[in-house]
């Protein structure tokens, strides 16, 4: 097969856009978000960026709630902490990973979960989300 035929069938990794499913990976309580909208660009959204996010899965007793048989009513802000659309860096290396991870937070941007799970990378930094880099696991 030639390079062309084997590009058509490669997964494609896109930005976080308006119904991109999402997965949560604090203690707030809940499990999967969907983005309703990326707050920054048009496109949509990438590592570090803020979206609007509605809960879809969540955890009975958690800090976000779901009541029985609703069906997402619940609005957070959300922080993409981990994107598998790639980025490259300024020392010419790239970072992608398997899964798009989001990081729940309030209207004044601290963290809603005490602890955060798995790997995040630095250009958190850049985008001032200090505090969720002090909750995280791992810092790639």
């Amino acid at each position: 097969m030639h390079q062309a035929g084997f590009n058509q069938y490669k997964q494609q990794r896109t930005f976080i856009q308006t119904g991109t499913i999402l997965k949560v990976v604090d203690n707030s309580g809940s499990k999967k978000v969907m983005c309703i909208q990326a707050l920054k660009g048009r496109k949509g959204a990438r590592l570090g960026d803020k979206v609007v996010v509605s809960v879809k899965e969540a955890l009975s007793g958690g800090k976000v709630k779901m009541e029985k048989g609703e069906k997402s009513k619940r609005v957070y802000y959300g922080v993409v902490v981990r994107a598998s659309m790639q980025r490259g860096r300024c020392d010419g290396s790239e970072v992608k990973f398997d899964d798009n991870v989001v990081v729940l937070i309030n209207k004044q941007g601290e963290p809603i979960g005490t602890r955060v799970f798995g790997p995040n990378t630095h250009e958190l930094r850049k985008k001032k989300h200090l505090k969720i880099l002090s909750l995280a696991e791992h810092i790639v």
